[in-house]
């Protein structure tokens, strides 16, 4: 399994999270968002409608409807009620729940950088985990720093 640490420093959580749920579904891929903060699954609800004018992400909030349909779901716990093998952990909270996934895709910042090192550390001792960490560069693209 992968786990992609991404360090937001120049490009915020609301410009690089849709461009990643994207590609997973255009891969014909699932991905499940986790949250613990209701007001930020909120937000986020509302940003996957309107980042941008010429795109359409389908996706819904975990309970609001049909979970099983929808190729994003976001939720508060990592339980893929949508099937996703990919998740997305955008509160900078490392779970260990999300090694039951394919792919993670780990956001934080730098109020959350020392939990995210904690994470890196422990998960160099698991058997079949492949770690990398993406860091934004002067012009904002990412670039694999480990």
């Amino acid at each position: 399994m992968q786990v992609d640490f991404y360090h937001l420093t120049l490009m915020p959580l609301d410009r690089a999270l849709p461009r990643i749920a994207e590609r997973v579904v255009e891969g014909g891929g699932r991905l499940l968002i986790v949250s613990e903060s209701e007001t930020q699954r909120g937000l986020l609800d509302k940003l996957l409608w309107s980042y941008a004018a010429d795109s359409f992400l389908p996706h819904a909030q975990a309970g609001a409807g049909s979970d099983t349909v929808q190729p994003v779901l976001i939720a508060g716990e990592a339980s893929a009620g949508n099937e996703a093998r990919n998740i997305a952990l955008v509160d900078g909270v490392w779970r260990d729940d999300a090694l039951g996934f394919d792919r993670v895709f780990h956001f934080f910042d730098e109020e959350r950088i020392v939990e995210a090192r904690q994470a890196w550390k422990s998960l160099a001792e698991r058997e079949g985990v492949e770690r990398r960490y993406w860091k934004q560069n002067e012009q904002g693209r990412w670039e694999q720093a480990a």
